[in-house]
């Protein structure tokens, strides 16, 4: 059985940065497509970013095109969300989920994904 954790969240000001680490214990982060989705209160879950198995496509959701990037730190073998110009609106658990095949609804559709995490609150407020 496959386990994520994730880390890196918090509570920051507006326009602030956040850095959030995913990790599958005990495999290599390139055995698998790499998202991350939020999920607000009162709200349905949204998908933000996803990486490819070869690190070489990303994809993002609309909101966060050119403000968030996923990445792949290979000497720490974890996929990153490194989130900048934090808005209110991006205040939510962020789940890590990792995906065995680029199976229906890659990679945008949570029903693609084999493994999820925890989540880790990211707060946004002044």
């Amino acid at each position: 059985q496959v386990q994520l954790v994730e880390s890196g969240g918090g509570l920051v000001q507006p326009g602030a940065s956040l850095r959030l680490s995913c990790a599958a214990s005990g495999r290599p982060a390139s055995d698998f497509g790499t998202a991350w989705f939020r999920q607000a209160p009162g709200k349905d879950q949204e998908f933000v970013a996803a990486i490819s198995w070869s690190g070489h496509n990303t994809y993002y959701a609309d909101s966060v095109k050119g403000r968030f990037t996923i990445f792949r730190d290979i000497a720490k073998n974890t996929v990153v969300l490194q989130m900048s110009d934090l808005r209110p609106e991006d205040t939510a658990v962020y789940y890590c989920a990792a995906a065995v095949r680029a199976g229906s609804g890659w990679p945008r559709l949570g029903a693609a994904y084999n493994y999820w995490g925890q989540g880790t609150q990211v707060t946004v407020s002044s």
